[in-house]
């Protein structure tokens, strides 16, 4: 009963988001570490398992997480339609039915009914025809748990990359990007790896906008004029925060291994090192938020759904990672209440002795007249 709770959303339909969720929930040991709970569709999901031959594969469906099966994967039904499966397409049922998913975990990720949210790739085109009004899950999530500002951050085991700005255009970056924005990232980078990560002093490496840092003005002034400030603004909120560093001799060096996180001003030129460096391997957290959230690093994979051919390791990672959160976010708070218990007793301490010297002053005045 006291296992943490995990919901994974089963994102699109017609991609490959229940072949790897339903290749990783078959290895049972993941029963040992969570509750696993699936938000979708017992149907779809049965249709899917014929497809990758998961005959082992168990489930119960319940009605809701609020009251769950112990040991054995769970399936909030969020529908009842019967879905017209087309494998490897892109169109409006695939997001109709993954912003039904999404929206149910949403609300008992909300209720405190799960613990954490995993959620499965969504294809962006196939949520614009449903309705969907945000870019991305990132936006969605921070709307929801209304966050005056989240990070997209992209992680593994050794290398942890945040994003300045997310999903725009690339015309859009400069225009953006300011030294408040820079700096409200580094607050919740800095933030999350030590309460989600348990660093306890992060050194983060910011990256220069323009080639060669701006090559002292000649390429662009945004490192002097916008990154450079932040960055003296990060140093007196106790940020340990350096840069700018021009990006492709940062990874090319292997330099971002001596940091703890990394600041992209702008979506590819984070995202494409990660990949690169790790693909398969990473996890889309979304920082800065009340609950947490999880996502494989890949897209809805159309072009081989339901081929068998995908690999579950980065949603079995975002899985693992999505546990690891919730239990240093719990020592975290535990850490912090001792503290600010601590905190209390002292003063409490204080304002009595200070009570007691007032009242004997007060004694000794009385006696003197």
């Amino acid at each position: 009963m006291n296992k943490i709770k995990i919901g994974i959303t089963v994102g699109d339909v017609n991609g490959i988001g229940l072949e790897v969720i339903l290749k990783t929930l078959v290895d049972e040991r993941i029963l040992d570490l969570c509750t696993p709970v699936i938000y979708g569709s017992s149907k779809v999901i049965s249709y899917h398992k014929n497809i990758v031959k998961l005959d082992a594969f168990q489930y119960k469906n319940t009605r809701s997480a609020e009251r769950l099966h112990q040991d054995v994967v769970n399936v909030v039904n969020c529908w009842q339609d019967t879905v017209n499966i087309q494998l490897g397409r892109v169109n409006e049922e695939g997001g109709k039915y993954a912003m039904k998913a999404l929206h149910a975990a949403a609300y008992e990720l909300e209720s405190g009914f799960i613990d954490a949210v995993v959620t499965a790739p969504i294809h962006k085109q196939a949520m614009q025809m449903a309705g969907f009004e945000y870019p991305g899950h990132t936006e969605f999530f921070a709307d929801k748990f209304k966050a005056e500002e989240s990070l997209m951050f992209m992680v593994n085991d050794t290398l942890r990359v945040g994003l300045v700005t997310n999903h725009i255009p690339v015309s859009q970056v400069a225009s953006t990007i300011n030294e408040d924005l820079i700096c409200k990232k580094l607050l919740i980078m800095n933030d999350t790896l030590k309460k989600d990560f348990g660093i306890d002093k992060p050194m983060i490496a910011v990256l220069a906008l323009n080639p060669h840092a701006g090559d002292g003005g000649l390429i662009g002034d945004e490192e002097t004029n916008i990154i450079q400030p932040a960055l003296k603004t990060a140093k007196q909120m106790g940020i340990s925060a350096i840069g700018p560093y021009p990006a492709d001799g940062f990874f090319g060096s292997g330099q971002f291994k001596q940091f703890d996180g990394i600041l992209a001003m702008y979506h590819d030129q984070g995202l494409v090192p990660f990949k690169a460096l790790s693909f398969g391997a990473g996890v889309n957290y979304t920082a800065g938020l009340s609950v947490i959230r999880t996502s494989p690093d890949h897209g809805t994979g159309h072009s081989i759904a339901g081929q068998n051919q995908a690999n579950p390791s980065s949603l079995r990672q975002a899985i693992f990672l999505a546990i690891d959160t919730v239990k240093n976010r719990r020592n975290y708070m535990e850490m912090y209440s001792d503290s600010l218990d601590k905190k209390k007793l002292i003063k409490m301490e204080q304002r009595a002795d200070d009570e007691v010297d007032a009242a004997e002053e007060d004694a000794s005045i009385e006696r003197d007249e």
